[in-house]
């Protein structure tokens, strides 16, 4: 059984691991566990995404984080994240710049277990040698055409913590509405958190396939309200005015 206590959860995270969370920009973040990830007082993390928002402001303005490789940092309508924008400003955290698309390539060769993905586009572009500089990006040759091709290295987490709708004591996991990226985190990361609004029998799954198989889950913690302030699809809207208040209070 892999039902778990947040402080028995939290020891599967380590000193200078490289997280990753659910949703995106304020949706279906697992806000519950993050604050517990901030009072347990580990640091150093890295962390990677392709559209974080929330969850990544609240772990920086927290001094959790040294290093941050996303494609894009967002929160709708409060544009980009005040105190990601000061941090990486000021040099408190290392900012590595993704593209989407090579994220996704990358957070995919980590999930099929090959050692990387090839990407069209990008090539040209400063990025290619910023990354290259540090091994996440590399142009080869087609073997079959001979022409250039961007490789993205598999993009491996450490962990991934993920808010779903239900799970059982066994790690399947279910989100209903918008997925994103996070089956392709699941299968990719090393360990998997979930974190979920019900826990439910192991009979709920006859029948039914699981949006996350338990194969790939280590830890599942019951967190009704776990995305909040950020949305549940179908459970509840974001509030507004509590993320205004954890962004800039």
């Amino acid at each position: 059984m892999k039902l778990k206590g947040v402080d028995e959860a939290l020891k599967l995270i380590s000193e200078g691991d490289t997280i990753t969370i659910s949703g995106m920009s304020i949706h279906r973040n697992p806000m519950s566990f993050i604050s517990s990830l901030i009072k347990s007082g580990i640091r150093n993390l890295s962390f990677i995404d392709r559209e974080p928002g929330l969850g990544l402001e609240v772990l920086i303005k927290n001094h959790v984080l040294k290093k941050v490789r996303v494609a894009m940092a967002i929160m709708e309508w409060i544009g980009t994240p005040p105190n990601f924008r000061r941090a990486a400003e000021k040099g408190e955290i290392e900012v590595i710049e993704d593209v989407c698309g090579a994220f996704m390539a990358g957070i995919r060769a980590g999930a099929f277990g090959v050692p990387f993905m090839p990407v069209r586009g990008i090539i040209g572009s400063d990025l290619v040698r910023i990354h290259e500089a540090i091994n996440s990006w590399k142009v080869i040759r087609d073997p079959f055409t001979g022409d250039e091709i961007l490789t993205v290295k598999a993009i491996k987490p450490d962990v991934a913590i993920i808010h779903v709708h239900k799970a059982d004591p066994e790690g399947n996991a279910e989100i209903l509405g918008p997925i994103y990226e996070d089956v392709l985190k699941a299968k990719a990361a090393r360990k998997v958190i979930i974190t979920t609004e019900e826990v439910v029998s192991t009979d709920y799954f006859k029948g039914r396939e699981p949006t996350i198989s338990g194969y790939y889950v280590d830890a599942v913690i019951k967190s009704p309200k776990g995305a909040y302030p950020t949305s549940m699809y179908g459970l509840y809207e974001p509030d507004y005015e509590k993320i205004w208040e954890m962004v800039f209070e």
